[in-house]
């Protein structure tokens, strides 16, 4: 009897085979609450760069992964996991606040930081390296368009803001290259600014709530336990 799957199930199929290797599903674990270079998952699981870089090929070639390259320093490429049927965040954390950080703080940072607002009770703001004189108006056009608000967003430098109980979110590869203290997420979001479109700004903040919708299940308000 012939048999015609569905392309979505043959995907499926090919996704899961691909996470049948331990070292591969610890990559994936890794890269659902924020984006890595290779050397920085190499560090994280203890994996020589050749090995390494055989489980990113095969989770590359099962569409799991994607590479893209770093808008700061251009030798480097950051990994990030793309849409996995049923994956569910790994390694919750407990936070104060959410504190996303770009470099002007006049866009992804802002935009990350309400969708957050919107979708979790653990508190956020936003923050920049280098920050702008105003948020963006074309920020504040998008979040208009999808029901938030930017009317009252001020900008800021990232050592006025950050507290040591924060989850700091590096928002952008610049911002992400700059910290160098503290333990922290990256998210490798284009940087809308440079295009000053309507479609970047859009495509900016796409991206952002489908990575908020997948890391809010994984932070908890701090101190917050089961009894």
């Amino acid at each position: 009897m012939n048999v015609e799957w569905s392309s979505e199930l043959v995907d499926r199929a090919r996704q899961h085979a691909a996470l049948g290797e331990p070292a591969r599903l610890a990559i994936v674990d890794l890269l659902s609450l924020g984006d890595a270079s290779p050397s920085e998952l190499g560090r994280a699981l203890g994996l020589p760069s050749n090995l390494l870089a055989h489980h990113v090929k095969s989770l590359e070639q099962a569409g799991i992964v994607e590479r893209s390259r770093s808008e700061g320093d251009h030798r480097r490429t950051y990994l990030r996991l793309r849409v996995l049927h049923d994956l569910s965040p790994r390694g919750a954390r407990d936070a104060s606040r959410v504190v996303f950080v770009c470099t002007g703080n006049s866009a992804r940072s802002q935009l990350a930081a309400a969708l957050w607002k919107r979708r979790s009770q653990v508190p956020a703001t936003s923050a920049g390296t280098v920050p702008a004189r105003r948020v963006h108006p074309l920020a504040v056009a998008t979040a208009r368009q999808h029901g938030l608000s930017l009317a009252r967003a001020r900008t800021a430098h990232v050592r006025d803001v950050v507290q040591p109980d924060d989850l700091v979110v590096a928002v952008c590869d610049n911002a992400h290259e700059e910290l160098t203290e503290g333990e922290r997420l990256h998210w490798s979001v284009p940087d809308p600014v440079k295009a000053g479109s309507d479609d970047a700004f859009e495509r900016a903040f796409v991206d952002l709530a489908e990575r908020v919708e997948r890391l809010a299940p994984a932070v908890h308000p701090l101190g917050d336990k089961d009894d």
